[in-house]
């Protein structure tokens, strides 16, 4: 699909409704909003579209997606992509909303960091949990190698084919790695501080099974330097309780976790529930008419944080939301499956 280009700063762009975050629930509620002639532009922090579907798991496998039995983030992230070209939405990619306020007239006016401005009806705040950064180890000098050598996610399996692999942490997103690369990687070793791990007992299980094989490694202990050259890591050394070892490893895969941020969403005037933002279960809007929080980002009595639900929200949302675009303009709900002016909007013969 080929997306629209970043639109350069320069005068206000009007439009419908700017969403803030172009992950999957961004995605989808383009599509309900499309459905109703409602035009959108996105606007995420990230520099791909896919939110964290995208940038922190675009090859590990979901399984709760109506319809789909499996899916990966990357492959979810193309099919929201090709739902929604039909109506056209316009991303602005790398940028940050860091001004909100309502005009005389009642629509929003956004300001990002770069400078550029948007004038809208109707803001959609869809941006998961806000801004969100890997936790990084305490090691002096780690910096020199994150990009070539530590990673914090994984972009590409095949990145990591024949290669000496050190995996750090005890979740399940570094189980379910150490299970998906073990099989490509020429030697994984797994560390954790203790031995207790907090990911699903199957991963667990399954690990233990490769190690007592033979097939990979597990260390008990904490990662104590690096050394490399010129950014090419060669070795980690690793404090036990027998001593300190050094291991000859050319990748590391960090997951110590996510620091969540909301970051300037904390300064525009919502009302805020431990750094979520309460909405009611009618309309999914926020303490602010004409403002709306999907997804993750938003909390209310019986939350699921799954991307089903947000789902939901977006087309619930897109009800109201059109109340505002067109005002005093009756709506008539309408299935895809029965009507040929949905359809048509669709391209659908």
């Amino acid at each position: 699909m080929d997306l629209p280009r970043n639109v350069p700063p320069g005068e206000p762009i009007e439009t419908d409704v700017v969403i803030i975050g172009a992950g999957p629930v961004g995605l989808f509620a383009v599509f309900e909003l499309g459905l109703l002639d409602i035009k959108c532009h996105l606007i995420d922090i990230l520099d791909k579209i896919g939110g964290q579907c995208a940038e922190l798991y675009p090859e590990k496998p979901i399984y709760d997606i109506p319809g789909l039995p499996v899916v990966t983030g990357q492959e979810l992230t193309d099919r929201l992509l090709e739902q929604v070209k039909p109506f056209n939405p316009t991303f602005h990619l790398n940028e940050r909303v860091d001004e909100l306020a309502r005009q005389a007239d009642g629509r929003f006016l956004l300001k990002t960091d770069i400078g550029r401005e948007f004038v809208c009806k109707v803001v959609v705040i869809g941006a998961g949990g806000g801004s969100f950064t890997p936790k990084r180890p305490p090691l002096e000098g780690i910096e020199a190698y994150e990009g070539a050598s530590v990673h914090y996610s994984v972009r590409r399996m095949e990145d990591f084919r024949g290669k000496d692999v050190l995996i750090v942490g005890g979740g399940d997103s570094a189980l379910d790695w150490t299970l998906s690369l073990q099989p490509i990687a020429n030697s994984l070793t797994l560390l954790h501080r203790r031995d207790d791990f907090r990911a699903a007992p199957h991963s667990v299980e399954k690990m233990r099974e490769l190690v007592a094989s033979g097939q990979m490694r597990l260390m008990i202990g904490q990662m104590t330097s690096m050394d490399g050259c010129e950014g090419k890591l060669e070795g980690v050394t690793v404090k036990t309780k027998e001593g300190e070892e050094r291991i000859s490893i050319n990748a590391v895969l960090p997951f110590f976790g996510l620091t969540m941020k909301l970051g300037p969403i904390a300064n525009w005037g919502l009302n805020l529930e431990e750094n979520l933002i309460p909405v009611d279960t009618e309309k999914f809007e926020t303490s602010e008419p004409g403002i709306f929080a999907i997804g993750d980002i938003n909390t209310y009595p019986g939350k699921l944080k799954l991307i089903l639900s947000g789902f939901h929200e977006a087309a619930l949302m897109a009800q109201q939301a059109h109340r505002y675009i067109y005002p005093g303009k009756k709506l008539l709900f309408q299935y895809t499956t029965s009507s040929s002016n949905l359809q048509k909007k669709l391209g659908v013969k």
